[in-house]
């Protein structure tokens, strides 16, 4: 990148404490936020602190003394980096929490990690064959935290709205996480960036990618989709998540039975047209991840 012969700029208008790169000539339409912002239907302010914290008075938590590492377990190393990486092998993960402003820890704490936010140098550019995408400026050891994938935080039936307003030519920027804690017990976050969000709206999928989602509460119930490493990255190599989260990404299907709305079929089924995915990878499905249960 010869940045002297492009005009770039900082699409975070210093929100970020990192500047994230932008070529200025074609700057995309939206309200940048570094952080989750309630939206329609959701019930509680993702800002608002809602989770107890820990009163330790260490430079940084120990699992001896902190209550809240007692309470969630370590998920940091001393370095900041993900303890457990092995999702491979189940599509299942423990919750993670970092420490929060009840905390009585330094800002310094090896469990304060997704609340710093964007530390790593990231550069939005046009891909060839799929529109806009994230590449890193330097390299990214496996385990690190990224960005997160910020925006509104919208309800359910407000989700199904937008999914079933959008036209066959637009970005469908929602994702919808699942948490399940027991028998019966399901917890979701749905989010949105179209309107508002940071620059995880720009990272493109793959069927191979080296970023994987981890949902994490840092002072809300309300979680951050926060983006890792999933393994060593190379600077200048785009940044890529599986949109399906983990979860095989299938053929296209149809609308489960029940939805029996006649008007709604027909006049959107462009919605449920699966998108062609150009990530290239070898084990490559053809088609990008939709999800059919928002619109159920």
């Amino acid at each position: 990148m010869n940045v002297a012969d492009q005009h770039y700029v900082d699409l975070s208008s210093c929100l970020e404490d990192v500047p994230v790169l932008i070529n200025g000539r074609t700057l995309p339409t939206f309200q940048y936020s570094p952080n989750n912002i309630q939206g329609p239907g959701c019930t509680v302010d993702p800002s608002e602190v809602t989770l107890p914290g820990c009163s330790c008075l260490s430079h940084s938590c120990c699992t001896e003394s902190c209550s809240c590492l007692q309470t969630h377990g370590q998920a940091y190393s001393s370095t900041g980096t993900l303890l457990h990486l092995n999702r491979t092998d189940s599509r299942y993960c423990s919750p993670v929490y970092d420490c929060n402003a009840l905390c009585s820890c330094s800002d310094a704490c090896s469990n304060r990690v997704v609340q710093r936010g964007l530390q790593l140098r990231l550069e939005v550019y046009g891909t060839c064959n799929r529109g806009w995408g994230v590449r890193t400026l330097e390299k990214i050891p496996r385990g690190t935290f990224v960005c997160e994938y910020a925006g509104e935080v919208i309800g359910f039936r407000e989700a199904r709205r937008r999914q079933l307003a959008q036209r066959a030519q637009e970005n469908n920027y929602i994702i919808a996480v699942r948490e399940h804690a027991g028998t019966g017990s399901v917890t979701e976050t749905f989010v949105d960036p179209a309107r508002v969000g940071n620059v995880g709206r720009f990272l493109n999928h793959s069927c191979l990618p080296n970023l994987f989602m981890l949902p994490v509460r840092v002072h809300s119930v309300i979680p951050r989709l926060a983006l890792f490493a999933g393994r060593d990255v190379d600077a200048g190599e785009e940044l890529t998540f599986d949109y399906s989260g983990g979860y095989a990404n299938q053929r296209p299907v149809e609308l489960p039975s029940t939805q029996s709305d006649a008007a709604v079929q027909a006049s959107r089924t462009d919605v449920l047209q699966r998108k062609a995915c150009h990530c290239g990878a070898n084990n490559c499905t053809q088609f990008l991840p939709l999800d059919l249960s928002v619109l159920s």
